[in-house]
């Protein structure tokens, strides 16, 4: 006889069946575990003779074999601990022989016979529930697991004896109860920010059609500031966004006690991230920065201090919304269709020629600097907008402008306007949708013309002009794209390579003309 358990391997976001068998026949007493798995699962042998030694059962002296079917998938974490366990149970007649029956299993044993929770427990929870099947997970990670939903049912122990109990009927464990949604989080409002008009405008048009910003601008204009600013004016995630960022979160371990949030993910990592933290990877291939502000906002301060590679290996999550990390013998996906705000100074020293103050690093300091980021990349941000350094004049005056509340109310007319129209913002329309709704009158038309001969624009920076003034256009509640909807979307355009700040004048200067 062969106990067969069900327990999942995780690849990407996706929870792959799969089923463990466990076998025990006569011949030199042995402990062999086969079927690609890695240090964590091939450990588990010792784990699992600790835990039923600890709840008074012995390994008996026979010859156990665990295969993890299919063999040729590799099989990473301590996730398999419990399935294991159950299944040596279930031979040695500890355990009912059809307890596992209609269960998926995971959870980590620890070597007093308790369960530690782990991570992936809602991804597990929801492939579980389409194969029409319950979940058996540690009692850590049952708040997380109910989030899935179903009618399916969800055992979350302790430990292995109160599932062993369980099974054998002297111990009833009810089903657990969906974690708290977590309150939102009080956000600066943008009304502190002082002057930066322009910037401020920026914001909103990028809020509202999920566009990719970069500010440039001398230390203490308020950038980072801005930024901060961003996460208050965004509207809150859909239930399908929501489960679409449990699930990444969960892989990555960061859903505490089963909390999930409405609030759009908003992630800042220092400029020193590596390659795998941004993009994701590792020995087992855990989601990076870009996956984990899926559908929310990747905010990188300081951006040329980032190692070019990092940079650049942004380019294709930007296009596609997807991160594939390559390995040997398998690859892994992860969503990542996140909005990209950056900020940086105009050079090394920080205020650029134009400040009027003295360099030390050279007349080239600018170009220098700015030639750190790659021309591709910067053609993938779609609102570019220089920060002139605030006055004393604009601190000492008091606060004016709008609120957070009011901008934000906006936004979300905008967005609004975007779902219904085609089901996603501006900035992810796919290019037939956009031909279909972003297509300028005949004014607009012949001056977006005339912008991109005489500014030598990309076919991408053509279209990503269209994207900004449809949102232009939404802000506005206009059903069409007008003329001064492409004016303000080229303004706000500048391929920003080398020596950013005179490029933008020449083209601010090119364009004036034009218009």
């Amino acid at each position: 006889m062969v106990a067969q358990i069900t327990t999942f391997a995780f690849h990407g976001v996706e929870a792959a069946p799969v089923t463990v068998q466990v076998q025990l026949t006569g011949g030199k007493p042995a402990f062999a575990i086969v079927g690609l798995p890695d240090k964590a699962v091939s450990e588990a042998k010792e784990r699992v003779r600790a835990a039923l030694s600890a709840v008074g059962l012995g390994m008996p002296p026979k010859r156990i074999t665990v295969n993890l079917a299919p063999a040729d998938l590799p099989k990473e974490g301590s996730h398999y601990d419990l399935a294991i366990a159950l299944g040596v149970l279930i031979e040695m007649g500890a355990a009912p022989h059809d307890a596992a029956d209609g269960f998926a299993v995971m959870g980590e044993l620890g070597l007093d016979g308790s369960i530690a929770p782990v991570a992936g427990a809602l991804p597990a929870a929801v492939s579980a529930n389409a194969l029409g099947l319950g979940l058996i997970c540690p009692y850590a990670s049952g708040a997380e697991a109910a989030w899935a939903g179903g009618e399916a049912d969800i055992i979350a122990p302790k430990s292995l004896i109160q599932m062993v109990n369980h099974f054998k009927g002297t111990q009833i464990l009810s089903k657990p109860e969906p974690g708290a949604l977590e309150a939102p989080v009080a956000v600066a409002d943008l009304i502190d920010v002082r002057g930066q008009e322009t910037a401020k405008r920026a914001l909103e048009i990028a809020a509202a059609g999920g566009h990719n910003l970069l500010m440039v601008g001398p230390p203490g204009a308020g950038k980072s500031m801005l930024a901060a600013r961003l996460a208050g004016l965004l509207p809150p995630l859909t239930p399908a966004e929501m489960l679409e960022v449990s699930m990444v979160q969960s892989l990555a371990g960061l859903l505490e006690n089963g909390r999930l949030t409405r609030a759009r993910p908003y992630r800042a990592p220092h400029h020193s991230a590596s390659m795998a933290a941004m993009i994701g990877g590792g020995i087992r291939a855990k989601p990076g920065e870009a996956s984990l502000a899926h559908h929310g906002v990747l905010f990188l301060d300081e951006m040329p201090e980032f190692s070019a590679p990092v940079l650049d290996s942004l380019r294709a999550p930007l296009e596609t919304g997807d991160v594939l990390i390559a390995r040997a013998n398998f690859h892994v996906r992860y969503p990542a269709r996140f909005q990209l705000i950056a900020a940086m100074n105009p050079c090394r020293c920080g205020y650029g020629r134009a400040s009027g103050r003295a360099c030390g690093r050279g007349p080239n300091c600018e170009e220098v600097y700015q030639s750190r980021i790659s021309g591709p990349l910067l053609d993938r941000m779609d609102l570019t907008v220089a920060l002139p350094a605030v006055t004393p004049g604009d601190l000492s005056a008091p606060a004016n402008g709008e609120t957070t509340a009011t901008v934000a109310a906006r936004v979300a007319a905008a967005r609004e306007a975007q779902m219904s129209r085609s089901g996603a913002t501006n900035a992810a329309l796919s290019d037939a949708a956009l031909t279909t709704t972003a297509e300028p009158d005949a004014q607009g038309a012949a001056l977006l013309l005339r912008a991109a001969e005489a500014l030598s624009l990309s076919a991408r920076a053509y279209t990503r002009i269209k994207r900004v003034a449809r949102t232009l256009a939404d802000l506005d509640g206009d059903d069409g794209v007008k003329r001064r909807h492409i004016a303000e979307a080229v303004s706000f355009f500048a391929a920003v390579k080398a020596a950013p700040r005179c490029r933008y004048l020449k083209l601010q200067q090119r364009f004036n003309r034009l218009y």
